[in-house]
C-alpha cells in the first residue's frame, strides 16, 4: 500500500512542498531515497523508538521511503514526523487518510515518543495557507508561532500519540488559538529622555528614524555614541503584522525564536562585535543561513567601531544598503534574503580618540588620521546619508534639572513623517524617502533656484560626489516632512549639509 504525508523544506525564507511517499511490500529492511542527509537517513531509528515506547511498531517488511521531488536535498531532523505518521498509515495503523492529506505535518521525534520544535514553522504555515491546505501538525512548542498566520488551523501535539488517536477518532488534539495583535509599547526600556544634551544628535537621529536614512555617528570615546544608538529602536515606528510576519521568518529558520512569545513584535537591534566574520554578517553556510544583515531585517544594524571591521566585511554591506536584499551564492544554490535595514555606524574621528588630541601641523600627525578614515571606502560613506559629530557632553548639560523629552514624543513626530511617505509613495510600492528612485527623486525632491545655489555652492566646495549630492536631497525631503512642508526649502537644504561630517572635513 502506497501513502502520502505532506512536508515542507526550507528554500531561505520561502518553504517548498515536499511529499513522504511510503510504499510496503514482502521483505525485511527499510529503503530511504530522494537525496536525505544523515539526519534524514537515520529517522528510522528514532521513529522504531518511538513507536515502540508509545505502543506502536514500524512492520517488519520492506519499506521504502521516498521523499520526492529528488532533486532537491533534504537535511534535518524535521521529518521525523511525517515519515513516522506515513509509516503508521501505510500499515493501516492508522485511519482517515484523506484527512492526513489535508494537513502539512512536521517535526522530530524523541525516543519517547515526544514530539520536538523545529525551524521556519512561519514559512510552513504560510505555504500551507497559500496552497489551499486545512491546516499544519507540528510540536506544541511551535504551535504559537504558525498561529500567526490566519485561515489555517494549527494543531500543536506534545506527542505523537496525540497525532494517532486524533486520526483514529479517539482525542482530538487542541486547536491552537490565533496570536493576538502585536502589542503596541508605550514606554521603553531605554528611552530618550535618559539622555542629557545632545540636541543635534538627538535631531539627527529623528531624521534618520523618519525617513529610514543610515547615519554615521563620529566621536570621542565617552562621547555617547552607543547609548543614543541603542535608543533609536525606541523611536521608529512599531513593527506592522506584515512586517512582524517577515522578521519572524527569518528568526524562525535562524532557531532564533522564543515559544513563549512566537512572534518578533520589535524592531531587532543587532551588534555584532567588530571581529565578526565576512559569513556571520552576511549569511552562509554549505545551507545558506541568514547572517547579521538579514536578523536586522526591519530594525537597526549597529557597528561600533566601524573603522576596525574588516573591510571586506563592510564591503559585503554595500549591495543590501541599495537593494534591501542580500544574495547569498554557493555552489549547489543561491539564495536571496530580505535585508531592509538601518545603518548606524559609530566611530572615533582619529586613532587617538577625537581631531583635538593630535597636532594636526605634523605630517605624521595628519598622516595617521587620514589612513584611519581611509578605512571606510568612498561607496560605503557615500551610502550612509547622515553623518554627524558626537560631542562630549559638557558638565553644564549632565548638571541640569531639565527634564528631556521622552522617545514616545519623538516617535510620535516620526510616525507622522513616515505616515506622509507612505500615503506619497504607495503606488510606487516604496515606503520611505530612503528608498526613493532618481526617477521619483525629480518630482518629489525638486528644488527652487536658492536652495540650488546653496546646494551647488556645497558641491564645488565639499567636492561631494554624485551619491553625496543624491543622499542630501533626499534627507532633505524628510527633513521637509517633519516641518509639514510639500516642498523642500532652502533651510531644509542648509540642515541636510551639516549632516555630512566627513564630506566637510578638510585635513
Amino acid at each position: 500500500m502506497i501513502t502520502k504525508v505532506y512536508g515542507c523544506a526550507l528554500n531561505g525564507i520561502d518553504a517548498q512542498l515536499i511529499t513522504v511517499e511510503v510504499n510496503i511490500n514482502r521483505g525485511a529492511k527499510i529503503y530511504m531515497v530522494g537525496l536525505p542527509d544523515n539526519a534524514v537517513k537515520e529517522s528510522h531509528q528514532r521513529i522504531s523508538a518511538a513507536l515502540q515506547n508509545v505502543g506502536f511498531r514500524i512492520p517488519v517488511k520492506e519499506i521504502t521511503i521516498n521523499l520526492a521531488p529528488a532533486n532537491i536535498k533534504k537535511e534535518g531532523s524535521a521529518y521525523d514526523l511525517p515519515i513516522a505518521v506515513a509509516i503508521l498509515t501505510a500499515s493501516n495503523q492508522i485511519n482517515n487518510i484523506d484527512q492526513i492529506q489535508d494537513y502539512i505535518i512536521m517535526g522530530e521525534l524523541a525516543l519517547d515518543g515526544i514530539i520536538r520544535s523545529i525551524k521556519g514553522v512561519l514559512s510552513i504555515a504560510s505555504y500551507a495557507k497559500e496552497h489551499g491546505f486545512k491546516g499544519v501538525i507540528l510540536s506544541s512548542n511551535n504551535a504559537k508561532e504558525a498561529a500567526l498566520i490566519k485561515g489555517i488551523d494549527v494543531y500543536g501535539a506534545e506527542n505523537i500519540m496525540e497525532i494517532i488517536q486524533h486520526f483514529n477518532g479517539g482525542l482530538k488534539m487542541y486547536k491552537t488559538d490565533r496570536t493576538p495583535l502585536l502589542p503596541q509599547k508605550k514606554t521603553f526600556e531605554l528611552d530618550f529622555n535618559e539622555v542629557k544634551g545632545q540636541k543635534q544628535v538627538k535631531r539627527a537621529l529623528e531624521i534618520a528614524a523618519a525617513g529610514n536614512h543610515n547615519i554615521l555617528l563620529i566621536g570621542p570615546p565617552g562621547s555617547g555614541k552607543s547609548m543614543l544608538a541603542k535608543r533609536l529602536p525606541g523611536i521608529l515606528p512599531p513593527l506592522s503584522i506584515n512586517e512582524a510576519i517577515e522578521t519572524t521568518k527569518i528568526y524562525s529558520i535562524s532557531g532564533l525564536i522564543n515559544s513563549e512569545d512566537g512572534v518578533i513584535n520589535k524592531r531587532p537591534f543587532r551588534s555584532p562585535h567588530h571581529t565578526v566574520s565576512n559569513v556571520a554578517l552576511s549569511g552562509g553556510g554549505s545551507n545558506p543561513m541568514p547572517g547579521e544583515i538579514s536578523l536586522s531585517h526591519n530594525g537597526v544594524l549597529f557597528l561600533d567601531e566601524l573603522p576596525e571591521f574588516k573591510r571586506g566585511a563592510l564591503e559585503v554591506l554595500r549591495q543590501p544598503i541599495e537593494d534591501r536584499r542580500i544574495t547569498i551564492s554557493r555552489t549547489r544554490k543561491s539564495i536571496d534574503y530580505p535585508a531592509n535595514f538601518m545603518l548606524v555606524g559609530a566611530m572615533n574621528p582619529s586613532p587617538n580618540g577625537g581631531f583635538y588630541d593630535l597636532d594636526l601641523e605634523r605630517p605624521e600627525e595628519l598622516y595617521k588620521i587620514k589612513r584611519y578614515l581611509n578605512k571606510l571606502s568612498g561607496p560605503l560613506l557615500d551610502r550612509i546619508d547622515i553623518q554627524i559629530e558626537v560631542l562630549p557632553v559638557s558638565f553644564e548639560d549632565l548638571s541640569k534639572e531639565t527634564v528631556e523629552e521622552t522617545s514616545l514624543s519623538v516617535q510620535k513626530r516620526v510616525i507622522n513623517s513616515r505616515n506622509k511617505q507612505v500615503s506619497r509613495y504607495k503606488k510606487f510600492k516604496i515606503y520611505n524617502n530612503a528608498q526613493l528612485t532618481p526617477s521619483l527623486m525629480e518630482i518629489y525632491c525638486k528644488l527652487d533656484n536658492e536652495s540650488l545655489l546653496l546646494l551647488e555652492k556645497a558641491t564645488e566646495k565639499m567636492n561631494l560626489s554624485a551619491r553625496s549630492f543624491t543622499r542630501i536631497k533626499k534627507v532633505a525631503r524628510t527633513i521637509a516632512d517633519l516641518d509639514s512642508s510639500k516642498y523642500i526649502q532652502v533651510k531644509h537644504i542648509a540642515e541636510a549639509i551639516q549632516y555630512r561630517k566627513l564630506d566637510r572635513l578638510k585635513l
